[in-house]
């Protein structure tokens, strides 16, 4: 069983810190190198990981671990009906657009397009975004239920840079704002350098399923573009729930 327990681990910091090594994952994992060695191995022979180069020195997840998450959520038929509305707001926005879905305490990044813009971020499909740090994350959160925000609150508001709302007063309140105004900002709460605006896609049972977002660097973000920005994500997030209502 820990053997299991240590090659899903790896799999998930793989997927976090992608490409990674023996050295640092052991660091991370608080494993001997010759465990994290033989669960990347595992690992390989199952499809989930490969190797960037030779020598094999650092490794990244496959695609196989996306397709699962997918279809254990659902999520394929959600990108298909999404992508046409994706691609519509980055024609208008020429900005990098993400759609994430709610899992548990977090979203997850399922579908990415890219700015054509030299100076963009990159984010891998898969990754999970704290609820309270990205505006994704709070888009969801404020079209939550009240007992469900308040369960997300009562596990701690962990702060990753300076400008994170680590205070449940203070994201209650944001959160106050995000349904009185419609979209959600965020400004290097989680990275300092990324800078984001979403809306939350509302399902026909009135929960949130999905958060559509623009996100730039955030040396480019201005409170013009801000504003105009949470118009488009709004529209989009409409649009969205619309044709999935349709489906």
């Amino acid at each position: 069983m820990q053997n299991v327990l240590n090659a899903l681990r790896t799999l998930e910091e793989v997927a976090a810190r992608r490409p990674v090594g023996v050295a640092e994952l052991a660091r991370a994992l608080g494993l001997p190198k010759s465990s994290v060695q033989r669960a990347l191995l595992t690992l390989h022979e199952a499809g989930w990981i490969r190797p960037t180069g030779e020598p094999v020195t650092r490794w990244v997840p496959t695609t196989k671990a996306l397709r699962v998450g997918r279809s254990a959520t659902g999520e394929l038929g959600l990108r298909d009906v999404a992508v046409p509305v994706l691609e519509e707001l980055r024609r208008r926005t020429d900005e990098t657009v993400h759609l994430t879905v709610p899992e548990g305490g977090r979203v997850v990044l399922i579908e990415r397009l890219e700015t054509s813009r030299p100076v963009r971020i990159v984010l891998p499909l898969g990754q999970n975004l704290p609820l309270h740090a990205s505006s994704n994350g709070k888009a969801v959160l404020a079209a939550s239920p009240p007992e469900a925000v308040e369960r997300y609150l009562a596990d701690g508001l962990p702060r990753y840079t300076d400008t994170t709302i680590t205070d449940p007063e203070r994201l209650r309140a944001e959160l106050a704002v995000i349904r009185a105004r419609g979209y959600a900002t965020n400004g290097g709460e989680w990275r300092s350098d990324v800078s984001a605006v979403a809306a939350a896609v509302v399902g026909g049972a009135g929960l949130p399923v999905a958060g559509i977002s623009v996100n730039v660097p955030t040396s480019r973000m201005t409170e013009t573009s801000r504003t105009a920005f949470g118009a488009l994500v709004v529209e989009a997030a409409k649009a969205l729930g619309a044709a999935l209502e349709g489906c």
